[in-house]
């Protein structure tokens, strides 16, 4: 039988970076076998041991931080800069579990006096990691940290789309542990689909809001635990109000920044009628400013998917008023766009892009802006830009939302954690309260047997 492989290409030229066999099924069979054989002695180790092996395996990443960088910026495109804030990230964030990971605890219940009561976590088993191309190092750091310091053992995929940097990143960490407690495979989405619907306790999956309805039926079928963070179609409400060049700057940042391709990218944008013609040439402006700063699409049919958005407008009745049409030239590049006359049954309204386009909608009020931007089909996260505390009050209030963000379209503190809603996804998929999702609790009950 003849081997299937991934080509994998570089989107900045063109070039074949390297080609990754895929697992077939029996290697899947085998590799979730191991890691259920493992699941056992880790489970058993002492929390300060794994966060120990959590510890070692970030200072390895740091070491080879230049390395997973540069493989990211072949494979993706994503600018080394850019690529090298992705892995830093990640090792914060292994740190981060290492530390917590100990601390992870149950808690005492008041029963009677000759008993004693308690609920403790403990790990779920076996826990199968499907992470995306985009931040393949800090996404895969969070759900491999978490499941790993709470005793569970892993079977991780890398995506398709990056495979060189996720098995690297993965074998980094895996060499810190014993055998089968971190099983690593490449493959496409039949290798992914094989897992979620194996012997696993848990699916952690970051990705579209496609194969995260495909895990979830699969995990109802099968009795798993579903953590999922799939797509987002994030609005930006502009506000009346508010300086419009500082608004348009907000805006570029949070739909171009990585040529479009966050989780959390400004995806639909309302702004008031009263600042549209001063909010309109400020963003233009700072769309010519990003053509210069914006790597390729990760690859040509992705951006197939992106200009499919735009033309479909365009056929529609919406405006370019920068960018829009494919360059020539080798690459999967697209230019910063900015779309004007958009209507909410336009796709580049109402489905996640995952590119560089600034779909604008303006609407004669803040109402009217909250309105449209409550009624979608996600609730990834959402960002208001507004002097007007009453309306932002208004707006975290009413947005069905996992994060609202407020006169800041990226940022927050550290050890937040939110729960995605609708199409994208459910539970909790970073910070402290991931660790509750990689357990399970048991209460148990202690009492004396009676005297003779």
């Amino acid at each position: 039988m003849l081997t299937r492989e991934i080509t994998v290409l570089d989107p900045r030229t063109g070039e074949t970076v390297g080609h990754v066999p895929i697992a077939t099924p029996q290697e899947a069979e085998r590799a979730l076998g191991r890691a259920r054989a493992a699941a056992v002695g880790w489970a058993r180790t002492p929390a300060a041991e794994r966060a120990a092996a959590l510890h070692a395996a970030a200072s390895a990443v740091r070491d080879a931080a230049d390395e997973l960088a540069a493989s990211n910026e072949r494979e993706t495109g994503k600018p080394f800069d850019d690529a090298r804030g992705g892995v830093d990230a990640g090792i914060g964030t292994l740190v981060q579990y290492a530390e917590l990971g100990p601390v992870h605890r149950g808690r005492t219940l008041h029963g009677s006096w000759d008993a004693t009561d308690f609920m403790v976590p403990g790990p779920r088993g076996v826990v199968a990691v499907l992470t995306p191309w985009n931040d393949p190092v800090a996404v895969a750091a969070g759900l491999l940290g978490a499941a790993l310091v709470t005793g569970n053992t892993v079977v991780h995929k890398p995506s398709e789309r990056c495979p060189l940097t996720g098995r690297r990143f993965a074998e980094l960490l895996a060499a810190h542990l014993p055998e089968g407690v971190l099983e690593i495979l490449d493959g496409d989405g039949s290798v992914g689909a094989q897992l979620a619907a194996g012997d696993v306790d848990v699916v952690a999956h970051v990705g579209s809001t496609a194969t995260g309805r495909a895990i979830a039926l699969d995990c109802a079928r099968t009795g798993a635990k579903a953590v999922l963070e799939n797509g987002g179609n994030d609005p930006l409400i502009v506000d009346e109000g508010v300086d419009p060049a500082w608004a348009a700057s907000q805006a570029a940042l949070g739909a171009f920044a990585n040529a479009g391709q966050i989780c959390v990218s400004v995806e639909r944008i309302y702004c008031h009628a009263a600042l549209a013609d001063p909010f309109l040439a400020a963003l233009t402006a700072e769309a010519a400013a990003w053509q210069e700063r914006l790597g390729p699409l990760v690859d040509r049919r992705h951006r197939d998917h992106v200009h499919g958005h735009v033309t479909e407008a365009l056929a529609a009745g919406a405006r370019t008023l920068t960018g829009g049409e494919v360059p020539d030239g080798q690459g999967s590049y697209y230019p910063p766009t900015v779309l004007i006359g958009c209507t909410p049954q336009m796709r580049v309204m109402r489905e996640e892009t995952f590119g560089p386009v600034a779909p604008v909608r303006v609407v004669p009020d803040f109402d009217a802006a909250l309105l449209e931007a409550v009624h979608d089909d996600y609730g990834l996260a959402a960002t208001v830009l507004t002097p007007d505390m009453a309306h932002a009050q208004a707006a975290w209030r009413a947005l069905p939302v996992g994060t609202v963000k407020i006169n800041n379209v990226f940022g927050g503190a550290p050890g937040g954690a939110a729960q995605p809603r609708r199409g994208s996804g459910s539970g909790f998929g970073y910070g402290p309260e991931l660790l509750d999702e990689m357990t399970t609790t048991k209460v148990v009950h202690v009492a004396a047997p009676p005297s003779r």
